[in-house]
């Protein structure tokens, strides 16, 4: 593989408008994206892309390859039945899955659709809770709350048609918080009391720690808002990426949760469990990891033959820069060349499917007999604007 001389950015995992961001619209992320040097940029939206061909000609004009992802959380029915925590330390059972170098050209298949009536039913129903327990609670424009109101609000700030916007909970939390504009840090403050039957523990001036609070207090398990989800097979979400080609990816939790999830210790288990599923590719947002988890875990993933990536999700208030970083500093040398790898097989494999031939996995999920050298080394020079002819329509 090309080696380069410095660790160009590249960022595998980002969440765009009209999802929950950081950003307000998809040009604002490539704009401060082209401002910080990046060189790839993942998205990877929740229940609807088409947000998709506009995000690949912006990123394009900037210089920047786009790499196409989806997520989907999804449901391991025996995990579940015996009480295993996977990459959600909430839910037994529940398994977050990602695909990565999807063709956007090929069909959405039937089962996105179902996916995304099934979240739009559930925020719904949530926001229709939270309004009934905040109008008790004597919440100023209360009444005002609607799922249609959230969704027209969250159209037009990304600039993309309502038909597009999928409600999350972070959306709702939002939304909810903005009923406080206007009133003064006191009142703003009582309001959230009432709201959970006792003190806020955030300061009321804090949007991104209120909005925070509010979906862990209000919308989340055993709160007044809460609907449960109502997630889609392992196997089905694994036949959607496959569908389009893409790269079926696992996104690691690791110690963002503690204790770590039992599925995910110790690393080289994992690894194993993965292989055993399927998985050949795992990505880790690494600004919830300490380094050293981060090298214990790509390590393992590196020995088993597994490719890993790093993304920022950018799913939150926050706008983090957009090269990872762990939570106590900068991953290692080592971790970043295994990102930089990782980044440039998804890279190789979305172009080569494009192009109609073999990529890094099959049409079923298995690997192809092309190397990861071979492949990373293709996608360096994708990621470089070599070869020629390799933009995305």
């Amino acid at each position: 593989m090309t080696v380069p001389t410095a660790w160009p950015i590249v960022n595998s995992h980002v969440h765009l408008p009209p999802n929950f961001s950081a950003f307000t619209t998809v040009d604002d992320a490539i704009a401060a994206a082209r401002a910080e040097g990046v060189r790839a940029f993942g998205i990877s939206n929740f229940y609807d892309q088409r947000i998709y061909p506009h995000f690949g000609q912006a990123a394009l004009a900037a210089g920047i390859l786009p790499l196409y992802g989806l997520e989907f959380i999804t449901q391991v029915d025996d995990l579940a039945a015996a009480g295993v925590r996977v990459n959600d330390p909430a839910n037994p059972g529940r398994f977050y899955l990602c695909g990565k170098g999807i063709d956007v050209s090929r069909p959405v298949p039937a089962t996105v659709a179902t996916i995304r009536r099934g979240n739009d039913e559930r925020a719904a129903a949530m926001v229709a809770a939270v309004r009934r327990h905040l109008l008790a609670a004597d919440w100023p424009q209360a009444e005002t709350l609607t799922a249609e109101g959230i969704a027209a609000g969250v159209a037009d700030r990304a600039g993309v048609p309502v038909e597009w916007v999928s409600l999350q909970e972070r959306h709702i939390a939002q939304a909810i918080a903005e009923l406080l504009a206007g009133l003064t840090p006191d009142q703003r403050a009582a309001a959230l009391a009432r709201a959970y039957g006792q003190a806020s523990g955030v300061d009321p001036d804090n949007a991104a720690a209120v909005q925070g609070e509010i979906r862990a207090r209000l919308l989340r398990a055993g709160q007044p808002g809460f609907v449960p989800e109502v997630p889609v097979s392992f196997e089905a979400a694994y036949d959607v990426i496959v569908a389009m080609r893409g790269i079926p990816v696992y996104p690691t939790l690791a110690d963002g949760a503690q204790p770590v999830c039992p599925f995910e210790a110790p690393p080289a288990e994992l690894a194993r469990q993965l292989a055993h599923r399927g998985i050949h590719a795992t990505e880790l947002i690494p600004n919830r990891n300490r380094s050293a988890v981060v090298d214990d875990y790509v390590r393992a993933f590196d020995a088993a033959g597994l490719i890993v990536m790093a993304g920022t999700e950018h799913n939150t208030p926050e706008r983090l820069a957009f090269d990872p970083v762990c939570a106590d500093g900068p991953a290692s040398s080592f971790a970043r060349q295994r990102f930089w790898q990782g980044t440039c097989v998804v890279a190789a494999h979305q172009w080569l499917v494009a192009q109609g031939q073999p990529g890094f996995v099959d049409d079923a999920g298995r690997r192809t007999a092309a190397t990861i050298t071979e492949l990373a080394d293709l996608g360096a020079g994708l990621i470089a604007g070599q070869p020629e002819g390799v933009a995305h329509d």
